[in-house]
Formats: C-alpha cells, structure tokens, sequence
C-alpha cells in the first residue's frame, strides 16, 4: 500500500512540471516587453506632472484665473438732494353737471371724453315750458305797470286839487298808498320775470370750467330733474393739475426751511416703474399737520400738464429737490460697502488688485452716492462683484452695466 502511494505522488510531480513548462518558456518574452513601457509611462506622467510640482515634490495645482469684475470711474461734480414719496394725481376741480330745472333733455352736445371750454354748450332741456312762464310774467309785469301808471296820474291831480283845497286829504293819502302798492306789486313782477328768464337759461347746460368731459350718464329724450344724483356727465380740470404726496417726518426739517425761505422746490412726477419722468412743478402746499399713523406728512405739488401725462386719479412717485451738494466725490451707490469698521469702496491699482478704502457718505440721488470724503475723482471703484475680493487681489476690470 506504501508502494501505491510513493507512486502516485511521483505521478503528480511529473504532472506539475508539465503545467508549468508554459508558463516558464513565456515569462523571457513579456518581460522585455513590459519593463520599456513602465520606463516610458512614467517618464510622460513626470513631465505632465512637473509644471505643477513646488521644489519638494509636492502636487501643485494650478492658480484660478483672476476674476471679472464691474468698474466705474469716480468723479467729481454736483448732487441734487432728493426725496421720493408715493404720490397720487388730484385735479384742481371736478364738476357734476347736474340739471338746474326740470324737463326733457332734447339734445347732447358733447362727445364722450372730449376737452370743453368754459361756456361751451353741452346740453339742452326743452326750453318751451320756460318760454310760456317767461311770456306771462311779462304780461303780468306789463299789466302791473300800467295799474301804476294810473295811479300815480291820479295822485298828481289830487294833490293839485288838495293845493286848492278842493278835496279832501284823506282821499290824496288814500290814492298815494295805492301808488305804493302798485309799485311792490311790478316789483314782484319784475322778479318773476327774471326767474323765468333765468329757468330758460337753464335750459342750456354749458361748461362751467375748462376740462375733460366724462362718459354720459342720461341720453337724450330722458326727463331729467334737479335731484338727479348721477348728473349728466362730470367735468375734470386737468390743466393745471396736482399732484398729493407723502414724505417721512424726518425730511420735514430740510424741507421747511427751504420752503419758509420762499424757494421754488422743484417737484418731478413719474411713473409707477420709476423710470420715465411724466411731468414738473413746483411745491406749494404743505400740511398743518403729521399723520400720526404712518408718520409722513401730506404735500402738494402744481403742474402745467400741458401734454397731459398726468391723469386724475393716477398714482405716481414724486421727487422732491431740497437743494444740491457741490465739490464732492460722485460714484455709483452700488459701489459703497458697508463693513464692521464702516463704509468703503474696493478700488484698483495701477496694476489692476483691489484695496478697500474707507469713505465718508453724504447724500444719494437714486443710484448715484456723493462722497464726503476718502475718494478722489478719477479713481476706478468696483461696482459688481465686490463680494468675493479680497484685500490686493488681481481682477479683471470691465465695465459697469448700464445704470451703474
């Protein structure tokens, strides 16, 4: 049984040796192979890699590229002082044209929207009812004079006759009463006639200001009356127009004492955008009082309006111009930071890295900041992207957005 097993393990070595004999013949033939393109591999990997390897060895990645930023040139010149407020359009006058008599409305002479003038005819009431009553207060009127015609030709001859003592005095007392009476009675006359002749000229409904006429509330051929609420139309002046708005009651100092000094603040009045100037006036009313809700105070402003951009009713923004700030620094507000140790701008070397320096604010003007001091004109300040600069960084300077 030893001998078997002697045997068999003698047949397993002779069948390694025989599976390895391939392995051993191909090994010569792919080492000389390999070991050329090892040696050439890492050769191109430390060429690649040098430009980014510091002096010990170390991986070395590349610096990022310097970043865009926005600039503007600072400059010197003169600020407006402005405030703004929200404000609304309020005509100077608005007229119902309600009917002053009773009647049927035979004619509209008007079209809906148009421009009247002052004593333009708009409407007519039939005007035959006020022909009749203006006709018999004259008859009445005349009939009246004629009693006192005769009276006072009867007075004339009895006082004569009293002169000769040809007839009594009471009869002349008598007869000079009547003459009374009949002069209050032609008074009264004379007044019914001018009622009806003033109801006809109500028939008539004309214009009594410069303006826009709205929509028609009545048509013609309607019976109107003098306790009609709606009216026949409304009549809105639009040139002149004003303009009511608000500001804080902080700027009310400021504003007072160039107001009681007799200045014409200027007033201009834009759209809802803020963008486009409608039209300008001038300051000429402020209110007695505060409004202790909102803490503003009421303003009202008169403009020309000759081309009609401002409409009644219409909201607007107003500015104001309190006075101007001259010899100072101007830049763009988007420039100003405002840090722990205060304000500042990033401004650029000649050799374009960024230095933030401090500065002293005075007043604004919408997007335009005039500087007190710390800045000098000529002197290029970021605008955009100044969030992410550090002190001495290089950056590439292009130029601000409009508006900027």
């Amino acid at each position: 049984m030893d001998g078997n097993i002697e045997t068999r393990a003698r047949g397993d070595a002779k069948t390694a040796r025989r599976l390895m004999t391939p392995l051993t013949r191909k090994r010569p033939r792919l080492l000389p192979l390999l070991l050329p393109l090892l040696l050439i591999g890492g050769t191109l990997a430390f060429v690649v890699a040098r430009p980014w390897l510091n002096g010990r060895g170390a991986l070395r990645l590349p610096a990022p590229p310097a970043p865009f930023v926005g600039i503007s040139v600072a400059r010197a010149g003169a600020l407006p002082i402005m405030r703004e407020g929200l404000g609304n359009v309020v005509p100077m006058a608005t007229v119902v044209l309600r009917p002053q008599v009773n009647g049927i409305l035979v004619a509209v002479d008007f079209h809906e929207g148009q421009m009247v003038h002052k004593g333009d005819l708009l409407a007519e009431i039939d005007p035959r009812p006020f022909q009749v009553a203006l006709a018999q207060a004259q008859g009445q009127l005349a009939h009246d004079q004629a009693l006192l015609a005769g009276a006072e030709a009867d007075l004339a001859r009895y006082q004569k006759l009293r002169a000769q003592d040809s007839i009594a005095r009471q009869q002349v007392d008598t007869q000079f009463y009547l003459v009374q009476e009949y002069q209050g009675t032609v008074a009264a006359d004379q007044a019914a006639v001018d009622n009806a002749r003033l109801n006809l000229g109500y028939a008539r409904i004309t214009a009594p200001i410069t303006g826009r006429i709205g929509l028609r509330a009545v048509d013609a051929g309607n019976y109107v009356q003098t306790t009609d609420v709606t009216g026949i139309a409304t009549i809105t002046e639009q040139a002149p127009i004003t303009v009511e708005f608000t500001l804080p009651e902080d700027d009310l100092p400021p504003l007072l004492a160039a107001y009681v000094n007799g200045h014409k603040l200027r007033v201009s009045a834009y759209d809802r955008t803020d963008r486009q100037r409608l039209a300008s006036g001038v300051l000429t009313a402020v209110d007695s009082q505060i409004d202790p809700t909102t803490g503003t105070i009421r303003l009202r402003a008169m403009f020309d309006n000759r081309e009609g951009h401002l409409y009644p009713n219409q909201f607007v923004n107003a500015r104001i111009t309190l006075g101007t700030i001259t010899g100072t620094v101007l830049v763009p507000d988007a420039a100003v930071m405002h840090g722990p140790q205060g304000n500042f701008v990033w401004r650029l070397d000649l050799h374009d890295r960024v230095w933030p320096v401090d500065v002293r604010l005075a007043a604004r003007n919408g997007a335009t900041r005039a500087i007190a001091g710390g800045l000098a004109p000529g002197a290029r300040v970021v605008v955009d992207g100044a969030d992410r600069l550090s002190p001495g960084e290089t950056v590439r300077p292009q130029p601000a957005p409009a508006g900027q």
